[in-house]
């Protein structure tokens, strides 16, 4: 049985479905744009990547929250580069997870949203070829054809913003709270247009030791730094997983 040791607020344990629970996110936060939310993984000295990809750094109780993270939200952004590295396919894998979302009044799937100025999507990953896969393309240029479960939104290049972005999601898709898994660059964006809620953070028990890779957000540094509120703290088998909440900001 899968469980975590609660460190903070108060000592305890989580198994799943306490987990479940504990990972609700708020409806309806904000009327102008989904409750957004970050989830990454870490080393010990602060690298997002072994190699260029996050996997070696991941841990069963990484895995776990990642997924159930899936499950709670209505939609998950990420970078080109990341579905690219990562491999990206279908969301939602566990049939049971789908059950619980359509019991909860959602669709099987959150909506996969990717933003590519340039139009250059990887449709070769497995996510493009799964026909059950819900995703929406910001662009702002032209697209060759792409496959019939891809929504097209094409804006002007000065309009392609996160704020708009995020705006359109929950005035036109009805998205009430979604998942920023990264890259590094579009963590950043985010940040900078003051677009982030809430940061999930795994830090596995691992040092880099050097070398070249990404922090979890790659870019300019921010005008003032973000103040955090750490909400929870939980353990297993080393990793730590905490859970913290971004000074309000309402663009």
């Amino acid at each position: 049985m899968i469980q975590f040791r609660r460190l903070l607020p108060e000592p305890g344990t989580l198994d799943l479905s306490q987990l479940r629970e504990a990972l609700a996110l708020p409806a309806d936060a904000n009327p102008e744009r989904p409750f957004t939310i970050a989830n990454f993984v870490a080393s010990a000295d602060g690298r997002a990547t072994l190699e260029g990809r996050s996997a070696p750094l991941s841990s069963e109780g990484d895995r776990v929250m990642f997924h159930t993270l899936r499950e709670t939200v209505d939609a998950v952004i990420a970078g080109t580069g990341t579905l690219r590295a990562e491999r990206y396919g279908r969301l939602i894998r566990n049939p049971e997870a789908r059950e619980r979302r359509v019991e909860s009044g959602r669709d099987t799937e959150p909506l996969a949203c990717v933003i590519s100025r340039s139009g250059d999507v990887p449709t070769d990953i497995p996510l493009f070829a799964d026909q059950k896969s819900r995703i929406m393309l910001f662009t702002a240029a032209p697209v060759p054809a792409l496959p019939d479960n891809v929504e097209v939104v094409e804006l002007d290049p000065g309009e392609l913003t996160l704020t708009t972005v995020l705006r359109h999601l929950r005035r036109h898709q009805g998205v009430q709270r979604l998942l920023c898994e990264g890259g590094p660059t579009l963590f950043a964006a985010l940040l900078h247009e003051g677009l982030i809620d809430e940061l999930f953070l795994t830090i596995a028990p691992r040092l880099a030791g050097g070398g070249r890779g990404p922090t979890i957000a790659s870019g300019p540094s921010l005008a003032e730094p973000a103040e955090l509120r750490i909400r929870w703290l939980l353990e297993r088998e080393g990793s730590l997983f905490a859970r913290y909440e971004l000074s309000p900001q309402n663009p």
